[in-house]
């Protein structure tokens, strides 16, 4: 188990750029497989994004080419950066490290989620 605490989330006006970051309170985040989730309102939970300890990454189909997923295991942190926003990426965004592979990833740890908004 860790902590994670996300940043970065806010306003922004269709076709902008946001970026977020997640700070995880463990000792061996290198291990880990990081990824990033997101729940509108309404609407069930769904993965956005995952990169394994590897560095392999997968992406949910509505964010592919648009969405990019990084870790700096230095820092032990993870980005998501979001470009050319849409109104439906609006949700609350969090950050999850766990086990499993990029198509087979399983959390154990849960931020506490940051809001972003895609809004003229």
């Amino acid at each position: 188990q860790a902590q994670l605490v996300e940043s970065g989330g806010g306003l922004v006006q269709p076709g902008g750029s946001l970026r977020l970051s997640c700070v995880a309170s463990t000792t061996i985040f290198e291990i880990y497989a990081a990824g990033w989730y997101r729940q509108a309102p309404g609407k069930q939970r769904e993965l956005v994004a995952v990169i394994t300890a590897r560095d392999n990454t997968n992406y949910a189909d509505s964010v592919k080419g648009r969405f990019a997923i990084s870790r700096e295991n230095a820092k032990n942190t993870v980005y998501l950066q979001m470009n050319n926003l849409k109104p439906e990426d609006t949700a609350v965004y969090y950050c999850t490290v766990g086990d499993g592979n990029a198509r087979d990833y399983n959390p154990h740890s849960w931020g506490q989620g940051t809001q972003v908004t895609v809004s003229s």
